[in-house]
């Protein structure tokens, strides 16, 4: 995966650049243990940034950025069983992920890309958006979906960190954004993409609800004993589907595009198949987002346009993991000040 990535930067690289003139280059890095626990109170000293495999003088910012944060949640049919575990979900992303001064906004996306909350910091507008949401087609236009999120994130005032939520599955099937224009545009907004992904598969076999998602119409009126809609009936498990196999091996010629953005941002992906699950994903990106080690530094002169790559390493602690983005888009031309990101 990391060759893939590799080379759509390389291909973007030989693409015109729009940059801002700041020379301060952001790294939001997560640092974990081999037990999965993050590893607090390391100071500049400690750690080792590598741009260009040039290690670089760095600093630790201590400012609090407040988030603005996109969700973007897959409306296809495959997600049917999905869509009616988020309908609380609100509260947390609005609390946990986009947190003290953040703002949250929310597009849902099939066939087609559907902007349903401008940037809200009141959680009750999220959760009653994401309880109105029903399937609505067979499309997952995954990059479209991100292409609207950078679009509104582009927007926002500078010095505030930019983060995409993405809840579908991993696999693009009917987009008309192209990947390495979608690759370009996450890196140049410096922006984090976070996944939580799911098995189209197994998660409709947690669907409990006997109802359409989004009926509220109560089940006593259709003559069901509601506590009954608390246990799966075997009668309307769907049928197995005797060419699934084959539609799963035409589906990995697709690349992942979870693994691909998460790595290529230095976020982070969960799959999740019943609700329990995903707020605890929720739960575990929040506390990653708030507990990162903010590095700045200044980047060395180079040639405009040029990407650099970034890695970070912790002094004589090779048993530690280190997330970061992949790097950074030199700086090219300037830009109005009205529209100058706060950092590269």
């Amino acid at each position: 995966m990391r060759v893939l990535v590799l080379g759509l930067l390389s291909v973007c690289a030989a693409w015109p650049q729009f940059r801002g003139t700041g020379q301060l280059v952001v790294a939001p890095t997560t640092i974990k243990d081999s037990k999965g626990r993050t590893v607090d109170g390391l100071d500049p000293a400690d750690l080792i940034l590598y741009d260009n495999n040039v290690p670089r003088p760095i600093q630790t910012d201590m400012a609090v950025y407040p988030i603005s944060l996109v969700v973007a949640v897959e409306s296809s049919e495959n997600s049917k069983a999905v869509l009616d575990k988020l309908g609380s979900s609100g509260i947390l992303f609005a609390q946990l992920l986009a947190a003290d001064q953040g703002e949250t906004a929310l597009l849902s996306f099939s066939d087609n890309v559907t902007q349903l909350v401008d940037f809200t910091s009141d959680p009750d507008d999220l959760t009653h958006e994401l309880k109105r949401i029903k399937p609505d087609g067979g499309g997952a236009a995954m990059l479209d979906a991100m292409s609207k999120a950078l679009d509104m994130l582009s927007h926002r005032k500078p010095g505030r960190r930019l983060i995409v939520l993405m809840i579908s599955e991993s696999r693009d099937r009917s987009s008309t954004a192209k990947l390495p224009e979608i690759v370009q545009r996450v890196q140049q907004l410096n922006a984090g993409v976070y996944w939580l992904s799911y098995s189209t598969t197994l998660t409709r076999y947690t669907d409990r609800r006997i109802a359409t998602i989004g009926d509220v119409e109560d089940p006593k009126e259709k003559g069901r004993d509601p506590k009954k809609d608390e246990t799966p009936i075997p009668g309307d498990t769907p049928p197995m589907d005797l060419l699934a196999p084959f539609k799963v091996l035409a589906h990995l010629t697709k690349p992942n595009l979870a693994d691909l953005f998460t790595r290529l941002t230095g976020a982070q992906q969960a799959a999740f198949l019943t609700k329990g699950a995903l707020e605890s994903a929720v739960h575990d990106i929040g506390d990653e987002i708030h507990r990162q080690y903010i590095l700045t530094f200044s980047p060395a002169a180079g040639q405009p346009g040029q990407f650099h790559t970034i890695r970070v390493q912790v002094k004589d602690r090779p048993d530690l993991n280190v997330r970061t983005r992949e790097g950074y888009w030199a700086v090219q031309q300037p830009i109005p000040a009205s529209n100058r990101p706060a950092f590269v």
